[in-house]
């Protein structure tokens, strides 16, 4: 493979660390090469480092045009990369001439890139917008640079995301001990001091008033407290003021610029970040490389690697008092800094290592070269479902079947019918349309091979008779436009209107080519109403297949919600939600979540699944609780999280079928209050026997059912063969969607 990058060649800081990092290490497997249009360190520095570089003097931009289509054709390149404007320019110009794909590595906000230059951000800044929308292929330096833009518009199924990378195997060793990296700065003090550091220039968008005065709160309680701030920059002056009127003058030190970075690190017992935005900052990485535990605000890419209260903590822009609790909670616990700091070096070795960004650099490289050949014509899937409604079950299904249908081909382009589109693309990294942007689905069911009504009862109208016949609408709307369809790992029923019961048995018959169903239930129910014509195959929820997050994980949320979290704690998961009669069972659930907690050491815990509603309901059960401890979690915004939750509960007690299936899928035993046939079903098809339907529910009734739980949980091995069964039908998802697909 030989690429070809084309960038300015007067590019500093974390671009030029970024190329220069990436292009050496990927000539150790392909033939990268740089195109630069401006001499000067950019270039000598690259050569330094072994890579080839020619300069095209960018002056005329007709000539520099010809002489890269003429150098592209001569040397037989695959691919053209391109980083900042002029790059960008050049290879939307390319694009068509040569044939070739194009990817542009976007660094920073473009829309920021110009700031304070109105001239620039007219001319080259326009010129820079047009370009970017033109390239078909975009990387973006951290998930939140790819989100950034998705938002902007590009498509979000041809945006990849990378990272800077740490090289972990280069000698770090710091060249001085600590005690002698704080004499070199005329510091003496003390040896049981709890040094804080950051690397910063003193600009505004580093905050840095915000960590004086976040120190400065800590240091009142912890006054082992010390802060180095490394950089320099316009602010010096008036951040010395405010370290004086603070109190803390003696406390802190300006270092100035160090270039000793190792040693620096090393000598620190905290690394802290305080910017209002960051892409992807090195010096979160460059800490860790040191087992550092970081406190920093939650901007940019730092949430996808600082995971708070797991491997640090995080903080919104501008909140010193929250800084100030961080600051001082690590100051005060030596085996709490060696926790945070040991999790985030386990996590930057994991995913954010300078090997892993140079292979992610060419595992993008091979998917855009698949997708470029790719044939032309329909193609991909049309995704329909209960999706964008806050509601974590549905939510998890979604992207249970997105995983599925990538598994089957990952080049394939998928799109959701969803009442969120912004947030479907920005997590999914799919295509999305409004689910009642009728319009807007027509014109992607006529490009697509495939229709998938994907999971959850949606043939049914006991919540509601318009939701069916819109379901059924884009049944035969698919079939008519040329997809195939399918409906996947779904539940089927109640349909109690008679011309519901005559018109789903019309359009499922002759508009559907392959049903896979998650129960029995919904065979005999698709039987009584007389469908004939799809394959139907026994299946289970797509949920099941999706993994937890670690433990840590599940531990921290606890924590946050007031819990201390022990290795032998034990709870009981408890998930109610709205329905007729429920006021008066709220009082029942309370004292068996009590007989809970005194019988059987389980402290309750309300999980919520739809997130507004549950909580509400979860309110009026424990406002009867009298006794035992408990917490109402917050719902869960990543569903991997929510699954850990109920993986560290003992037990789980829910009317919620995904709470039961989140919590049986991990082997933990479970308790049903039945308010919906699809309820009974999958426990009926898990074997699981403790149930009661929702209008028998007593303190009387649930306490045995919560005592039988109790000692099953001992006995893993059963319950996990019952899960190994569903897992096993649920297979049959995917194996029909291929099927269609190959067809």
């Amino acid at each position: 493979m030989k690429v070809i990058h084309l960038i300015s060649g007067g590019d500093t800081g974390g671009a030029k660390t970024h190329v220069h990092s990436l292009l050496r290490g990927l000539n150790q497997h392909i033939q990268a090469d740089i195109i630069c249009f401006t001499d000067g360190p950019f270039v000598s520095e690259a050569r330094e480092l072994g890579i080839r570089v020619d300069v095209i003097p960018g002056g005329n931009p007709i000539s520099v045009l010809n002489e890269l289509k003429a150098r592209i054709r001569a040397e037989g390149y695959d691919i053209i990369h391109c980083h900042g404007a002029r790059g960008n320019l050049m290879g939307a110009l390319l694009q068509r001439s040569t044939g070739l794909p194009v990817v542009s590595t976007v660094h920073s906000d473009p829309k920021l890139d110009y700031m304070g230059r109105p001239l620039a951000a007219a001319t080259f800044g326009v010129l820079n917008g047009w370009a970017l929308r033109a390239i078909r292929y975009h990387i973006g330096v951290s998930d939140a640079m790819a989100d950034l833009l998705i938002d902007r518009g590009l498509d979000p199924q041809q945006i990849f995301a990378i990272y800077n990378g740490v090289d972990l195997e280069e000698d770090h060793t710091p060249k001085l001990s600590r005690r002698e990296f704080l004499a070199s700065l005329g510091l003496d003090w003390p040896e049981d001091a709890v040094i804080v550091g950051i690397a910063a220039r003193l600009n505004p968008v580093k905050d840095i008033p915000t960590l004086l005065r976040g120190f400065a709160a800590a240091h009142a309680v912890q006054p082992r407290l010390r802060l180095i701030v490394a950089g320099d920059g316009p602010e010096e002056v008036a951040l010395r003021q405010l370290a004086e009127e603070l109190g803390v003058a003696d406390a802190v030190c300006f270092a100035g610029w160090l270039t000793d970075t190792d040693s620096f690190y090393n000598a620190l017992d905290v690394n802290a970040l305080t910017s209002l935005s960051e892409t992807f900052s090195y010096a979160v990485t460059e800490g860790a490389r040191f087992s550092l535990p970081i406190v920093s605000t939650a901007v940019g890419g730092i949430p996808y690697l600082v995971e708070h209260a797991v491997n640090g903590y995080l903080f919104q822009p501008g909140d010193h008092e929250a800084l100030g609790r961080h600051l001082a909670a690590l100051a005060a616990d030596p085996s709490l800094r060696r926790r945070l700091g040991g999790r985030l070096l386990e996590t930057v070795r994991a995913k954010y290592t300078l090997d892993r960004t140079i292979r992610d650099q060419l595992d993008i490289y091979e998917t855009i070269l698949r997708r470029h050949s790719r044939p032309k014509g329909r193609d991909g899937v049309v995704l329909c479902g209960a999706y964008g409604q806050n509601n974590a079950g549905d939510e998890a299904v979604l992207r249970a079947i997105l995983g599925e249908l990538r598994a089957i081909d990952p080049d394939m382009p998928l799109w959701v019918m969803t009442r969120k589109p912004k947030e479907v693309k920005r997590q999914y990294r799919a295509g999305a349309v409004y689910t009642f942007n009728i319009p807007g689905f027509c014109r992607r069911m006529a490009k697509s091979r495939l229709y998938v009504n994907g999971g959850g009862s949606l043939i049914q109208d006991v919540t509601s008779r318009r939701s069916l016949w819109f379901y059924l609408f884009t049944l035969s709307a698919a079939r008519r436009l040329g997809c195939r369809v399918m409906m996947y790992g779904c539940g089927i029923g109640p349909v109690n209107s008679p011309d519901g019961k005559k018109r789903a048995a019309r359009v499922i018959s002759k508009g559907v080519d392959a049903i896979t169903l998650r129960d029995q239930y919904s065979i005999h129910t698709l039987r009584e109403l007389g469908v004939s014509g799809p394959e139907i195959v026994l299946a289970a929820d797509p949920a099941l297949t999706l993994p937890a997050a670690p433990r840590e994980t599940a531990d921290a949320l606890l924590r946050s919600a007031g819990l201390a979290p022990e290795p032998d704690q034990r709870y009981l998961g408890i998930t109610v939600r709205p329905w007729p009669g429920f006021e008066d069972k709220a009082a029942e659930f309370a004292a068996a979540a009590e007989y809970a907690y005194e019988a059987l050491g389980l402290i309750p815990v309300f999980l919520p699944i739809v997130g507004d509603l549950d909580t509400e309901a979860a309110r009026t059960v424990a406002a009867r609780i009298q006794k035992a401890p408990y917490a109402i979690l917050p719902a869960c915004s990543r569903t991997e999280d929510t699954i850990a939750l109920f993986a560290r509960m003992e037990v789980v007690l829910s009317m919620r079928l995904h709470a039961l299936i989140f919590a049986a899928g991990q082997g933990v035993p479970v308790v049903g209050a039945v308010y919906d046939p699809k309820v009974s079903a999958f426990l009926d098809e898990l074997g699981q026997d403790l149930q009661i339907p929702f209008g028998q529910v007593s303190a009387g009734r649930l306490i045995p059912l919560l005592r039988a739980a109790a000692e099953r949980a001992g006995d893993k091995a059963a319950r996990e063969a019952g899960t190994a069964e569903l897992l096993r039908l649920e297979a049959n998802n995917s194996a029909m969607a291929r099927k269609l697909l190959e067809m």
